[in-house]
């Protein structure tokens, strides 16, 4: 059955007609594998320049490259030891600046109290406790204030009682003044 197989096959071969075409189709192949073959050996060119220009830029980056790294170390390290005395120096100016900042409110504040009326400070201060004064000047108003207000009171009482009496005692006023 070995031998019956082989001269099978090629009576098969045999019995097919010839294609006038096959050397038409051999040449496009040949084309093809040609062109591949081209492309090939483009692509190897271009990998073996890609290759020399890797091996040479990894010959001059690289210690280049490492020098930075170690210099970059190195200012890093310098920057390390300094960073404490930076940040107390940061901390001193933000005090100041913190201290000025409340320096300038505290100024605004009294400029606003001292360009307000006199009436209105002197109200402030005798009737309500957020007047930026001392608790002396405070309390020296306030009892100059009831003073005045318990003589003006009393004052006020002598009128009535006066006018009291002279409306009992069927005084006129007016035509004749009283004596």
């Amino acid at each position: 059955m070995a031998s019956i197989a082989p001269s099978s096959s090629l009576e098969s071969l045999l019995d097919r007609p010839v294609r006038r075409d096959w050397p038409a189709k051999l040449e496009a192949t040949l084309t093809r594998a040609s062109q591949k073959a081209v492309q090939y050996e483009y692509q190897m060119k271009e990998l073996e320049r890609n290759t020399r220009r890797a091996e040479r830029a990894r010959q001059t980056q690289v210690p280049h490259i490492n020098g930075e790294l170690d210099e970059s170390l190195k200012v890093v390290s310098d920057l390390t030891d300094a960073l404490p005395t930076i940040q107390s120096q940061l901390t001193k100016v933000r005090d100041v600046y913190d201290s000025g900042r409340q320096k300038a409110k505290t100024l605004v504040s009294e400029l606003c109290w001292l360009n307000t009326e006199f009436y209105e400070r002197w109200r402030r201060i005798i009737f309500s406790k957020s007047s930026p004064v001392s608790w002396r000047w405070k309390a020296i108003l306030r009892a100059l204030f009831a003073f005045t207000f318990v003589i003006g009171a009393y004052l006020f009482w002598l009128l009535l009682m006066g006018a009291y009496r002279a409306h009992r005692h069927r005084l006129v006023w007016g035509e004749k003044l009283m004596s």
